[in-house]
């Protein structure tokens, strides 16, 4: 007999993870093994229960979802995230998928639609519900470029643009000179960029803004 999916419930209102509780707790395909109501707390328990998946809100106080989904799937890349929030908007969504989110449902979804994505993302598929689905898809087959608001919303357009040639392989005095700045404000704005993304270094930049198809040239993007 197959075991239960392991599941952590993540949302800072009682009531919503209670609801969530009750739904899980109707079949016996999932049990929920903790709950969070932070970030912090939803970072420590996925590494203390290791669940399978873990049911994520975005907006929370302190560390929120996003968050707390990059340092949860970068320790425990078995986790599957789901999120489950009431924000639609691209940034929301975007931001979630970068940082690791296999799933994305708005509140409000039907119980038969949650479990799907529950196993779905246990299974290590990604879904999204209908009112994401579309946006997402015209978003993965669209082209990238540094001026794409969507990619790493937290920064500004021109650090943005100085995140793309670091990831062309640009040093400093490079993009100085191709963007027309300062070698100090080239200096200011990579160091901006690596706090932002909370990055240590140059070659986690680099990884950071190519996994996310920054630095790519067009024809290698097939």
């Amino acid at each position: 007999m197959t075991p239960p999916l392991r599941v952590l419930l993540v949302d800072d209102h009682p009531m919503v993870r209670r609801g969530l509780r009750a739904l899980l707790e109707s079949v016996p395909d999932a049990e929920v093994v903790g709950e969070a109501d932070s970030g912090e707390r939803a970072v420590e328990l996925a590494r203390e229960l290791t669940p399978d998946v873990v049911v994520m809100d975005l907006a929370m106080p302190g560390v929120g979802g996003v968050e707390a989904t990059r340092r949860i799937t970068a320790e425990r890349p078995g986790t599957g995230v789901l999120v489950l929030t009431m924000h639609t908007d691209d940034d929301s969504v975007f931001a979630a998928m970068r940082a690791g989110a296999r799933g994305y449902l708005v509140k409000g979804a039907d119980t038969p639609e949650v479990l799907r994505a529950i196993t779905a993302v246990a299974a290590g598929e990604a879904i999204f519900g209908p009112s994401v689905a579309s946006r997402v898809l015209a978003y993965l087959t669209r082209p990238l470029s540094a001026q794409d608001a969507t990619l790493f919303p937290e920064l500004t357009d021109r650090e943005r643009e100085v995140l793309d040639l670091i990831a062309h392989g640009r040093s400093n005095g490079e993009i100085a000179a191709q963007l027309f700045l300062s070698p100090k404000t080239v200096r200011n704005h990579v160091s901006n960029v690596f706090a932002k993304l909370q990055v240590a270094d140059r070659a986690d930049a680099i990884v950071r803004a190519r996994r996310a198809g920054l630095g790519v040239e067009t024809g290698d993007r097939g």
